[in-house]
């Protein structure tokens, strides 16, 4: 008799191929990707949350969620088999992210999300939801907290210097600490501050104070992160 006659189903897609076609369990999938969608939405409701740049990005919130889902399922396929998992490592390697990340706690956000994927894919469900629920309650404490010691810029237009005096014995007297930045004169008497602040408490009544002092031309508060550049 013919030996390829004797090819069964088994032996031309191999025994390996099918027991892991077995192996695999829908209902285990289904669970660690439900958690996964649940976890990318509770991480998308903190960013939302704890967002404090100028434009939010509805469409990085979003990405943190499928990114969430995708680390999942790339963990559980490649936690049952060593080649599949070296040849994913290979793939990965060559994948480059352009995009720039526009504040500092993003990259947060991001390692959270793949976090989360990888420990739900490896099967710690109970370690995936009460991490995520404790990082999310200190970034909720943390990043909402309103510090009156964060510092501001004010910017002073001074038409002399009697109005440079004038506003720089008032914020002496008014407030935590101050530090000069930078100073411009043009035009031979028109002057420029740039003084880094820190005030009292919350009000900013002290802004049309100092517009009011004689020799000042203008007065501008800014929010300040601690990148200032001259």
């Amino acid at each position: 008799m013919d030996i390829t006659s004797q090819l069964n189903f088994n032996d031309i897609f191999k025994s390996n191929f099918l027991n892991q076609m077995t192996t695999f369990s829908m209902l285990d999938t289904l669970i660690a990707l439900v958690l996964a969608f649940a976890l990318g939405l509770f991480i998308h409701f903190i960013y939302k949350k704890t967002f404090r740049g100028v434009m939010y990005s509805f469409s990085f919130g979003v990405s943190l969620m499928a990114m969430t889902l995708i680390t999942t399922l790339i963990i559980m396929a490649i936690s049952s088999n060593v080649i599949l998992s070296l040849g994913m490592v290979g793939a990965l390697s060559i994948v480059r992210f352009r995009t720039a990340v526009k504040e500092p706690i993003d990259i947060c956000f991001v390692f959270w999300a793949i976090t989360v994927g990888i420990v739900l894919g490896a099967g710690l469900l109970p370690l995936a939801v009460f991490g995520s629920l404790f990082i999310g309650i200190i970034l909720l404490v943390f990043v909402n907290y309103k510090n009156l010691d964060n510092p501001y810029i004010l910017v002073l237009n001074c038409s002399s210097d009697e109005g440079e005096n004038r506003v720089m014995e008032y914020i002496k007297h008014n407030f935590k600490s101050y530090m000069i930045k930078s100073k411009t004169i043009t035009g031979g008497s028109a002057i420029e501050l740039t003084v880094e602040i820190r005030l009292r408490d919350a009000s900013a009544r002290f802004v049309n104070e100092i517009s009011n002092l004689i020799g000042v031309n203008s007065v501008v508060l800014v929010s300040y992160n601690g990148e200032y550049m001259s």
